[in-house]
């Protein structure tokens, strides 16, 4: 595949933070991201640099193979749908979508029509009096009717119920499988979009911590639980990335990939395996990285 957006060393400095601290990544075009990692991470600022809404303080960013800054050739092939867009004070859904359609080259009226239908939106209502779901829709409906080549969904879902955060999840995976782009999807809601990633990117204190295959992260993690003695005689020497106990039984959740013996060694001693969700494989390296981040200070 070929790379459409290329990162290097790419820093943004606010007083006394870095929103983001060296990052260099690079992202293929033709599938599905996942940009995770908590709230003030540096997921919306690097989005926002990409697609030339803020400045690097240094760093270099190309995005098809140029830089994004008041190049039209490249905004024009971009959808960046973010959680604080604003809207003039008079304008409906009706006058939001009328804009879409005439920025984005390959938008789509039709399923922009199914999806207003699917999230019940009132079209003569002014967006400024919308409600915080509603509004979401509003971003929903552009982003997946853009069909944009790069499309950026900063935490899209906010006030959306599950029912229509599933109508997001489903509609979007059925239009990218009929035409397929790059999608970046921010959000915290890990488990909810683990199934439509096909590659996780997580972001903490503004450095990338992890990015690879989907698949290959669910494979990098296992707990064991069990008699704590037992338990804690397995992990020694492992990379333990969490554990907990009640009583005589405790959990150690292990970075690692088991080989075949050393899953007969669990069994052996009378242990369990239990997966590690996305979730709680990104959440325990999350915390990792922050313990070890405190102990360096």
């Amino acid at each position: 595949m070929t790379a459409v957006i290329e990162v290097q060393n790419l820093t943004k400095h606010y007083k006394e933070t870095n929103a983001l601290d060296n990052v260099s990544l690079t992202v293929e075009g033709g599938a599905i991201y996942g940009l995770l990692g908590r709230n003030g991470a540096g997921k919306t600022t690097l989005m926002s640099i990409l697609t030339a809404q803020n400045f690097a303080t240094s760093g270099e960013v190309r995005v098809f193979g140029e830089h994004p800054y008041e190049n039209a050739r490249v905004l024009s092939r971009i959808c960046f749908v973010r959680e604080s867009q604003k809207y003039p004070d008079d304008a409906t859904p009706r006058h939001a979508f009328r804009a879409a359609s005439l920025f984005f080259p390959n938008w789509d009226q039709a399923v922009a029509d199914q999806l207003i239908a699917d999230f019940q939106l009132p079209m003569k209502q002014t967006i400024k009096k919308l409600s915080r779901g509603q509004l979401s829709a509003v971003g929903v409906i552009i982003g997946i009717a853009s069909r944009a080549e790069i499309t950026f969904f900063d935490e899209p879902y906010l006030g959306l119920d599950a029912v229509a955060r599933q109508i997001f999840y489903d509609r979007l995976l059925e239009d990218y499988s009929e035409h397929p782009r790059t999608i970046i999807l921010s959000s915290h809601l890990i488990d909810e979009v683990s199934n439509l990633i096909e590659r996780v990117i997580v972001i903490d204190r503004g450095r990338i911590l992890l990015d690879e295959e989907t698949d290959a992260v669910r494979d990098r993690a296992v707990t064991v639980v069990g008699d704590a003695a037992q338990v804690d005689a397995w992990a020694a020497n492992r990379d333990v990335l969490h554990r907990e106990a009640l009583g005589r039984v405790a959990s150690v959740t292990v970075l690692g990939h088991l080989s075949p013996d050393d899953r007969a060694e669990v069994a052996a001693s009378g242990l369990d395996l239990a997966p590690v969700s996305l979730q709680q494989l990104i959440v325990r390296l999350t915390q990792k990285a922050g313990a070890e981040s405190q102990e360096v200070r």
